[in-house]
């Protein structure tokens, strides 16, 4: 089966037109999947390779590459509209999207948080997640990421969790694994939210508050899944890292982790993964990827660089809607 996806550039001041097209050139990237790119034509600096087809939305302002604004962030989010509605019309398997300066989509009147919350919104879906995946290099041992909360400042993080946002995000993370991955039984590692997971109250009083009570209920009520928490956030990427590079046994580490916020997240994520991780929304009704990476305005246009990631957005998305497609 050959899904077919959709593949948006992004804000084409930044690295997406470039990693987009190096990806392309990859043969094996475009015979895992069918891609549409959307894009303008006059800001692409090479043709797209054949068996590519192009959905053309032309640009009405001058894109200077590396200095993003207001209408590099329109034309952006034009093109994520754009393979957004052919995707709820059916037409597409998925969204494989290129990236985006949530800055520029302020400068040009687009107030979301970032392309997930864009997508969501348009879906009609109030439950979904920010899952990040990546497959190691040394071992081939994939790291799966969700976290609780997303983009929200740090200050807001306690108040914002609570037992019904990590059911939620629990329910939705065993999902994935089952229908995405083909994880019946699968063990997954919850983070706590304070050093040394509250240090018995003494840290912080959430773990013992309402944390580990959740945790309890949530063993209880998935008896065919490990849960293993509240483990202190700066001792549970260490197995996870072990696995990564090959100092461990793979078969210690878990089948995903339970994040409570961003960068607890998306530190050891980046320090580990950073040109191989994938962004994916989970709970949508169509697959979405992306590559973990922003448009870095600072090398935009100079060639330099790197495609893995965007390469691995593009597998993982054709993986999943084939995967979804069996289910």
């Amino acid at each position: 089966m050959k899904p077919h996806l959709a593949l948006t550039i992004g804000d084409p001041a930044g690295i997406g037109p470039e990693v987009v097209l190096k990806a392309l050139q990859d043969p094996t990237i475009t015979e895992s999947c069918h891609l549409t790119v959307f894009g303008s034509a006059d800001l692409l600096p090479c043709p797209l390779p054949a068996g590519v087809d192009f959905y053309d939305i032309p640009c009405d302002g001058k894109i200077t590459p590396g200095k993003g604004d207001g209408v590099s962030g329109r034309i952006s989010f034009l093109y994520l509209q754009a393979a957004l509605e052919k995707t709820l019309k059916g037409e597409f398997a998925g969204i494989v999207t290129g990236p985006i300066a949530k800055s520029c989509w302020q400068l040009a009147g687009y107030n979301y948080p970032g392309q997930t919350e864009v997508l969501a919104r348009a879906a009609g879906v109030e439950k979904y997640g920010m899952m990040f995946v990546a497959r190691s290099p040394h071992t081939g041992w994939i790291l799966r990421t969700l976290l609780a909360t997303t983009h929200i400042p740090l200050s807001r993080v306690p108040t914002a969790l609570n037992p019904e946002l990590m059911s939620l995000k629990l329910e939705l993370l065993l999902q994935c694994l089952r229908d995405n991955f083909q994880i019946a039984n699968p063990t997954i590692v919850i983070a706590g939210l304070n050093p040394h997971s509250g240090e018995e109250g003494q840290l912080g009083v959430e773990e013992q508050e309402w944390l580990l009570p959740w945790l309890e209920g949530a063993k209880k009520q998935y008896r065919d899944v490990r849960l293993i928490g509240l483990v202190p956030p700066d001792t549970m990427w260490v197995k996870p890292g072990m696995a990564w590079f090959g100092s461990g046994d793979t078969e210690n580490a878990a089948h995903a982790y339970l994040a409570l916020y961003h960068d607890q997240g998306l530190i050891p994520v980046k320090l580990m993964a950073f040109d191989q991780a994938i962004n994916t929304t989970i709970g949508l009704p169509f697959i979405r990827t992306s590559p973990d990476h922003g448009t870095a305005f600072d090398i935009a246009s100079k060639g330099i660089a790197r495609a893995d990631s965007m390469k691995a957005a593009i597998e993982l998305g054709a993986e999943l809607a084939r995967n979804k497609k069996l289910n």
